[in-house]
């Protein structure tokens, strides 16, 4: 199946090395983990996005590409540019997630995960059905053929079959060596190509059709 690409929306600096960029990916996940299980409840988000900066630093975070963002409870149905509602702190039976965007090595990462606190079963299917999504979607991309717009299609029907709704603000994005933005690519969920490995960003972010939570997910597209 040929797909037209779109001039430049794949291309890469002077600088791209794909094993840096793996590197970075890596690097991200780590960082991740950490800011994750030092998350405690009465935490507020400012006070975890701080802390967030204190671990990418000690990782040797080059610099942010995108800020931090966390998000706790009824504020994780927010997009990445909405605000999130203020004052709010982490409980002891809550939901969260955290998106980073740090430059490792002049190579941009770019990962995302949902945590849970407490036993809320809701929360836990909420977080893994993020997961779970993400598989599927990824899974859909290596089979090969299916432009960015096609999977976020995909994603839509198998969100609504899974039980949950998702949203359509959050598309996923290129990534690459810093900055990536010079290369125009547009959102994934409307990109009528097919993305190439380990350019690509899949996000998903869904919520439950009737409780206030949501749930986040997103990684590099790689075979």
């Amino acid at each position: 199946m040929n797909i037209p690409i779109p001039p430049h929306a794949q291309a890469t600096g002077s600088q791209f090395n794909a094993g840096r960029m793996l590197a970075a990916r890596e690097r991200s996940w780590v960082a991740l983990r950490e800011i994750a299980r030092r998350i405690t409840p009465g935490t507020t988000e400012p006070e975890a996005v701080a802390l967030a900066g204190e671990v990418l630093a000690d990782a040797g975070m080059q610099r942010i590409w995108h800020p931090s963002l966390i998000r706790f409870g009824a504020n994780t149905l927010k997009t990445f540019r909405q605000r999130s509602a203020p004052d709010l702190r982490l409980g002891d039976h809550d939901i969260f997630f955290v998106d980073l965007g740090p430059v490792f090595d002049g190579h941009e990462g770019d990962v995302g995960d949902t945590f849970v606190l407490g036993d809320d079963p809701l929360m836990h299917a909420c977080a893994a059905a993020a997961r779970e999504l993400f598989t599927r979607v990824a899974a859909r991309w290596r089979m090969g053929g299916q432009s960015g717009r096609a999977l976020y299609e995909f994603a839509t029907a198998q969100a609504q079959a899974m039980g949950w709704r998702l949203n359509h603000e959050t598309k996923g994005h290129r990534v690459g060596d810093f900055p990536h933005a010079v290369h125009k690519a547009g959102n994934l969920g409307d990109f009528d190509a097919e993305p190439i490995p380990g350019l690509w960003v899949l996000e998903i972010q869904i919520a439950h059709p009737e409780k206030p939570i949501g749930a986040f997910f997103e990684d590099l597209l790689v075979q």
